[in-house]
């Protein structure tokens, strides 16, 4: 395959894992909150994968059914972090910010401890060829487009077509722009943000899985996972909280940080090994850019929802 070409593909199916990081946390902040647990989120759903491929890695179970097993398991163990902070940030009102960090330094930690002791001859050996059907086994960059690349797209999709097509959608977008409205209204603002923030934990911590089992293939692909969560966070600024934007996002996203790399291997440039951590700045960058833009522009659309960050306290309504 073609260099660029190769580029191309490598950068699609990186940008993947910030598709189901961005996604779910948009989801999050449609309800009001905003997460900063998802790095950590994300660490324990790639963790919580790999557990249950360590289980079952040498059995006889049939393939299809061991990766979506353990997709299924890797969102389960995301989805009760975000139960966890939902309980602290929407029952006991505390601070979004603290909790969201507090859960990154937990979830990086535990899924740290847990990686760690994990046999990766087991978990990668057998599954890592079911988790990169149908192009497992090529030798460029394609053999990662595994079935999570795909699943990230229809998420994408479908959680659009939930946001902007659906009554649902329209009320959990009525909690997170004015929670005592939607309150006054009939709409159970509490059960919203909890269906909202387990719902878009799981599909981040998908993320973490992804990047283990189908992009790297590596049993040290944890280690990074932390910072692509920081990463896919200001995915959601870029993406303008429209899910289906983060497809586009994770493209760009993915060519930004993957140029050092590629841009290395040519000839006629001659980058130094100090200005590699510059290039992968550059999603930050655009970021910003973006971020003054739209505040520039001040289209209600293009905003995050005015409830976001504040706890609701009902008796104030």
């Amino acid at each position: 395959m073609p260099t660029f070409l190769n580029f191309l593909v490598d950068s699609l199916a990186f940008g993947a894992i910030f598709i189901f990081g961005s996604t779910g946390e948009i989801l999050t902040e449609k309800s009001g909150h905003l997460n900063l647990g998802i790095p950590g989120i994300m660490c324990m759903g790639g963790a919580g994968g790999c557990l249950f491929l360590s289980l079952v890695g040498k059995s006889s179970m049939p393939p299809a059914l061991m990766v979506i097993l353990a997709i299924l398991f890797s969102f389960l163990s995301a989805a009760l972090m975000g139960a966890i902070y939902c309980f602290l940030t929407v029952t006991l009102h505390a601070n979004q910010n603290v909790t969201g960090l507090a859960l990154t330094t937990l979830g990086s930690g535990l899924s740290k401890y847990l990686m760690f002791n994990l046999d990766p001859v087991v978990y990668l050996n057998t599954p890592l060829k079911y988790f990169r059907f149908p192009f497992g086994g090529r030798t460029d960059a394609l053999n990662k487009v595994g079935v999570m690349f795909f699943l990230a797209i229809v998420i994408a999709v479908l959680a659009s077509i939930y946001l902007f097509k659906t009554k649902s959608g329209l009320n959990l977008r009525a909690v997170g722009e004015n929670p005592a409205t939607a309150d006054a209204a009939g709409i159970n603002v509490s059960l919203y943000k909890y269906l909202a923030t387990c719902i878009g934990s799981g599909i981040a911590g998908l993320g973490g899985l992804y990047y283990i089992m189908d992009y790297m293939g590596s049993n040290e692909a944890y280690k990074s996972i932390e910072a692509f969560g920081w990463l896919a966070i200001a995915l959601v600024i870029f993406a303008l909280w429209k899910p289906y934007m983060t497809i586009v996002g994770s493209v760009i996203f993915g060519a930004l940080f993957n140029c050092s790399s590629y841009v290395a291997n040519i000839e006629w440039i001659n980058l130094s090994m100090s200005s590699k951590p510059l290039l992968k700045m550059l999603p930050y960058i655009v970021t910003i850019v973006v971020l003054i833009i739209t505040s520039i522009r001040n289209k209600k659309e293009n905003q995050p929802p005015a409830s976001l960050g504040q706890s609701y306290f009902r008796e104030d309504r």
